[in-house]
């Protein structure tokens, strides 16, 4: 892999001491990483029109909600054969490269959308489709290619800061994209809103030129695939810290992501409307985005291996307690306290991963990141709903946040390495 740029970004002064407020090094010292924020940073408010675009168009073709949820679930599809060639790819190919023909291929998917907009006898369904299969494939494969170059970029004793900053934009988008891809489609009309879109992405895939050139550091292409993901999954089931903090965020989306019970928990226990569900829906991002903007100590501490474990613990017990909760009041902080929670571990999840993980083995990993949250994150969905149908949706929640406390504890049972690991240049015990 090229050489990191000079400067703190490539190894210089450990963050500094004090202070909890989120720490900016990453974004005032590295211009390799302004770009990769900033082009991550776009992407998400593009994706957020899309978001609100797509189903407004199905439904507005063929009036079946049916319709369009399936072209959700042929993006969702699409994105996880992503990872799997996303993280190959990444260990294989110039993570630059990778990036540009990300975002080059989601600048002609978003032009295709506003074409079809404009076809003389009307929108194709079929050029919906291929386009979501397009932009979830490439989208997920630029995705783990920046995230396998932001090691270099930052310097691995930053990886805390720059995963705080990474979570501060996902909480921003996931409120804000939306609602200002809806004032867009208010004020300009879906065609018009897609083609905006695509400059705006073809301007970032432009940008994505600034970026170093980045190999991978023991280039993977004389294997067979088969054996490449073979020594990836490897490396992820023998390595004490890795393995470990997988199966954590796994229990983590299994059993205490209860967003998919916030309609029917607000209306069967909390008798709510609308505004009340929209307010807890809101919670989990407000809890995060504090914890997101008070996280300059993460980059600090020793006990980030401990840490871990507590927080995703702590994230069942929020769940619990939103279960237990009768009134709005209690339902909101428990909300919020999830979504803190969420972000502390998510965080130091990301510096201890990325740190932990050998340059070559950066694309396969950081696939395997996103595969279990993918694949965990449907597969909580779905036994949340189930449970709900069968307890209802109070003893469901409960029922989720205990067994994602009873999860935790084995894991960390079974995890001695874990609890002795630090982010890198925090001075700690030795490398289990």
């Amino acid at each position: 892999m090229a050489a990191a740029e000079p400067g703190p970004a490539a190894g210089g002064p450990p963050p500094r001491r004090g202070g909890i407020a989120i720490d900016l090094g990453p974004l005032r010292d590295g211009g390799g990483f302004r770009t990769v924020f900033t082009i991550r940073l776009v992407s998400l408010f593009a994706g957020g029109f899309r978001m609100v675009a797509l189903p407004l168009q199905v439904y507005a073709m063929t009036g079946s909600s049916l319709l369009v949820a399936s072209v959700g679930v042929v993006n969702g599809v699409a994105s996880f054969a992503g990872t799997l060639l996303g993280g190959l790819l990444a260990d294989r190919c110039d993570r630059r490269a990778l990036v540009l023909a990300a975002l080059a291929a989601e600048a002609v998917v978003v032009a295709l959308f506003a074409a079809n907009t404009y076809l003389p006898g009307g929108p194709l369904l079929g050029v919906i489709y291929l386009c979501a299969t397009v932009n979830g494939v490439m989208g997920t494969v630029g995705l783990i290619a920046q995230q396998a170059m932001v090691p270099a970029l930052v310097g691995r004793h930053r990886l805390a800061a720059a995963g705080a900053l990474f979570a501060v934009t996902a909480q921003i988008g996931a409120v804000a994209a939306p609602a200002l891809g809806g004032a867009a489609i208010a004020a300009w009309g879906l065609g018009p809103g897609y083609a905006a879109t695509a400059v705006i992405v073809a301007g970032t895939a432009a940008a994505s030129v600034l970026l170093p050139a980045a190999r991978p550091g023991a280039d993977a292409s004389g294997a067979s695939a088969l054996r490449a993901v073979g020594e990836g999954l490897g490396f992820v089931v023998r390595d004490p810290v890795v393995r470990p903090l997988l199966l954590l965020g796994f229990a983590q989306v299994l059993f205490a992501a209860p967003l998919v019970l916030i309609p029917e928990f607000t209306d069967r226990v909390l008798h709510g409307g609308a505004t009340a569900a929209g307010l807890l829906y809101t919670a989990p991002a407000a809890g995060a985005l504090a914890a997101s903007l008070t996280s300059g100590w993460t980059g600090r501490t020793r006990r980030a291996g401990v840490i871990v474990p507590a927080a995703v613990a702590l994230c069942g017990v929020a769940v619990a307690a939103l279960g237990a909760s009768r009134g709005l009041v209690a339902a909101f902080a428990a909300l919020v306290v999830l979504g803190c929670c969420q972000a502390v571990e998510e965080i130091l999840r990301y510096a201890l991963l990325q740190a932990r993980t050998p340059d070559a083995l950066l694309g396969r990993v950081n696939s395997a990141w996103l595969a279990q949250a993918t694949v965990g994150g449907s597969l909580g969905a779905a036994a949340l709903g189930v449970a709900a149908a069968a307890v209802g949706p109070a003893l469901a929640l409960l029922v989720g946040g205990g067994l994602c406390v009873a999860a935790v504890g084995a894991v960390a049972a079974a995890a001695p390495g874990l609890r002795r690991a630090a982010p890198p240049g925090v001075p700690g015990p030795a490398r289990p």
